[in-house]
C-alpha cells in the first residue's frame, strides 16, 4: 500500500514555518532544496530534447525562388544571410555596416548568444550581393546593415513576418523561421561530412566536452572547409 503524499500546498506551509525566521532570499532557497534533493535521493528528470524540424533541401529551394521572384532586393540578401551564416535573429538584427569584412568573406558578431563575439563566414559568391545592399545602405545614410523604410533597424517579429510571407507563396505548410533556416544550414553541413569542430566556430554553441578541441580551431581552418561545400549548397 502506497504512502500517501502531505497535499504539496499543506507540505509548503509545513517548510516555511521552518524557514521563515531565516529571511531567506531565492539564492538560499534554491540552494536548500537542492541539498534536500541529495538527501532524499531524488533523480532529476530532464524532459527529452525534440529534434528540430528541419525543412528539405527541395523546400529550401522553393522557398527561395518565392524570394527571388518578388524583386524584393533586401529580402533576398536578409534570407541569404541566414541561409549562408547560420545566424541568429537577434544577431541579424543588430549587424552593423561596419561588421562585414569583405576581404575575408566575414561577418563579426558581437555579443551573440552568451555574450560571446564570433565571426562567421559567407561565400565569395555573395560578396558583391552583400556589398551592393550595403552601398545602398550607405547611400541612405544606414547604420545598420538591414533597416527599414523608417530608417530603423528590424525587429525580430519583423523580420520573421518577412520570412512567413514567402513560406506561403511557396506553398510550404511548415513555418520557416529563422531558427530554422539556421539549422537548415547547420545540418546540410553535417551531412556534408563536416566535422562538428569545424561547424562550431559559426554556430556559436560548445559544449564542455568539445571546447578544449575548439580552442585549437582557427577560424581559416574551418572557413576553408565551409568553402569547399558551400558550392554544393541548394541556393
Amino acid at each position: 500500500m502506497e504512502n500517501k503524499r502531505t497535499p504539496a500546498r499543506k507540505k509548503a506551509k509545513e517548510i516555511a514555518k521552518l524557514l521563515r525566521t531565516e529571511r531567506p532570499d531565492y539564492g538560499y532557497l534554491k540552494q536548500v532544496f537542492q541539498c534536500l534533493r541529495k538527501e532524499l535521493d531524488v533523480p532529476v528528470t530532464r524532459a527529452s530534447k525534440k529534434l528540430p524540424d528541419v525543412p528539405t533541401e527541395q523546400e529550401i529551394e522553393r522557398y527561395y525562388k518565392a524570394v527571388w521572384k518578388s524583386q524584393r532586393y533586401q529580402d533576398m540578401v536578409i534570407v541569404k544571410t541566414f541561409l549562408y551564416t547560420g545566424m541568429r535573429v537577434s544577431e541579424l538584427v543588430r549587424l552593423k555596416l561596419t561588421d562585414v569584412d569583405y576581404e575575408r568573406c566575414q561577418i563579426r558578431i558581437n555579443a551573440g548568444k552568451g555574450g560571446k563575439d564570433r565571426m562567421v563566414p559567407f561565400p565569395i559568391s555573395f560578396k558583391e550581393v552583400l556589398a551592393m545592399h550595403a552601398d545602398r545602405m550607405k547611400q541612405k545614410k544606414a547604420k545598420y546593415l538591414f533597416e527599414s523604410s523608417w530608417k530603423r533597424p528590424y525587429s525580430d517579429r519583423g523580420v520573421r513576418k518577412i520570412l512567413a510571407r514567402y513560406a506561403e507563396r511557396a506553398g510550404i505548410k511548415r513555418r520557416i523561421s529563422p531558427h530554422r533556416l539556421r539549422h537548415f544550414l547547420l545540418t546540410w553541413l553535417k551531412k556534408q561530412g563536416i566535422d562538428d569542430a569545424l561547424i562550431q566556430p559559426y554556430s556559436g554553441h560548445s559544449t564542455r566536452q568539445s571546447l578544449e578541441v575548439y580552442s585549437k580551431l582557427s577560424i581559416e581552418e574551418a572557413q576553408k572547409e565551409y568553402d569547399q561545400a558551400i558550392g554544393r549548397f541548394p541556393v
